[in-house]
């Protein structure tokens, strides 16, 4: 009886074995930071956009005569090229892509460099946006609505003069003008989630550009420079709302800094890396405005991505994500970020490929303190007991929620909140 015993409490334990050791890996996976080369079609790659789920990537390819391919890329079906609009087969690439991933806007080229500006669909493959009025030498789009529906970019004359474009399905393509007294040019680079706010820059005569935000009601507005920073200013990105934008103001050494500007406070200065003086470039901004993605160069102008949080500033993506970097891999280029800011989007040197490559960064935290229910069963039992024992001394950003109390090991402490809160749940 007793052998009888022993061996059901033996196949019992090998069974809640299997079932922790399963949950382990299960949990560990889906809470754990993750790095995604997302390769190439044949030579190089870079990302610019991504969707609010991250499981759509924009950007361009480039193959071996140095052609450029704008592609689509999911976690599903990699990399997709778009080619290229009929008669524009020189070249393509993609800036933006709407919160759902099923919109893509970017640039087409021909031989002569003549560019269009396309809203791609599944559907519909590529559309010419076609130019302003009158605009005859090219247009180009760097980005879109949430919804799809509403693209900005930039539209040249002969002359090579430039506007600003915002472009409706209803109402086609629209001259945002220029800011007050800079004739010279326009260009928009970002627009807000329901398309109302436009960013960008504008060129006085004499070539000094500074940022601005247009909306419907007022027009474009002058953001100014950062103090000191006098040579100019342009915008890269503006948050959901349009009440926070990015970009960059240069000095009169042409020294770039980052900047975050909101209509309360005015033009911030995100300031550089540690130990890096030769600059920052702000790129994208999550949906609330308090993420910002760009890259700085170092004293060797070195290039290197950064993040920057209103809770703790600046910091090199390199640094902060070095666990998945491996054999000397590096994130040079931040380009696109999510509207909750957790997936960053770029380019970096893929030292296992050795070439540069599009990539999609997972920063979701590697756990949140709970109460020891490591399966979310909402019961504190043998199995998230068991889970902690067979996780006990690992320690890292990625070992997922058995590390209870997230001080990055899974130790004493998180089996004790686990047998302090024992039983919890359970009926």
């Amino acid at each position: 009886m007793r052998r009888w015993l022993n061996t059901q409490y033996a196949t019992q334990a090998i069974r809640l074995s299997i079932v922790a050791t399963m949950e382990l890996s299960v949990f560990a996976n889906l809470c754990a930071q993750r790095l995604t080369w997302l390769g190439v079609i044949e030579d190089s790659s870079y990302a610019t956009a991504v969707s609010s789920d991250g499981s759509v990537v924009v950007g361009a390819t480039f193959n071996a005569a140095y052609e450029e391919r704008a592609f689509r890329w999911t976690r599903s079906g990699g990399m997709q090229n778009l080619g290229a609009l009929s008669g524009y087969r020189a070249g393509s690439y993609a800036a933006g892509v709407s919160s759902n991933g099923s919109v893509v806007v970017g640039t087409s080229y021909n031989d002569d460099f003549f560019e269009r500006a396309f809203r791609w669909t599944q559907s519909g493959g590529m559309q010419n946006l076609g130019t302003l009025s009158g605009y005859t030498a090219g247009s180009y789009a760097t980005a879109v609505s949430a919804d799809g529906n509403v693209v900005v970019g930039g539209s040249y004359n002969s002359n090579g003069v430039e506007r600003a474009f915002r472009w409706t399905r209803s109402g086609g393509m629209q001259n945002l003008g220029t800011l007050s007294g800079y004739t010279a040019g326009s260009y928009a680079t970002a627009v807000s989630a329901d398309g109302n706010v436009v960013v960008g820059g504008s060129y006085n005569s004499n070539d000094v550009e500074r940022a601005f935000r247009w909306t419907r009601s007022g027009g474009m507005q002058n953001l100014g420079t950062l103090s000191g920073y006098t040579a100019g200013s342009y915008a890269t990105a503006v948050s959901a709302d349009g009440n926070v934008v990015v970009g960059g103001s240069y000095n009169s050494n042409d020294v770039e800094r980052a900047f975050r500007w909101t209509r309360s406070g005015g033009m911030q200065n995100l300031g550089t890396l540690s130990g890096y003086t030769a600059g920052s470039y702000a790129t994208a901004v999550s949906a609330d405005g308090n993420i910002v993605v760009g890259w700085a160069e170092n004293d060797d102008f070195e290039v290197r991505a950064f993040r920057w949080r209103q809770s703790s500033g600046m910091e090199d993506l390199n640094q902060t994500y070095a666990i998945l970097l491996t054999n000397g891999s590096v994130l040079e280029y931040a380009y696109g970020i999510s509207a909750d800011g957790r997936y960053i989007v770029g380019q970096g040197y893929n030292a296992s490929t050795d070439r540069y490559e599009a990539f999609l960064l997972d920063t979701l935290p590697s756990c949140t303190p709970h109460n020891g229910d490591v399966n979310q069963s909402n019961c504190v039992d043998d199995a998230d007991l068991l889970s902690v024992l067979f996780a006990f001394g690992s320690s890292g950003p990625s070992v997922g929620r058995v590390d209870v109390n997230c001080d990055g090991t899974v130790d004493d402490a998180d089996l004790l909140i686990v047998l302090f809160n024992f039983g919890n749940g359970c009926q």
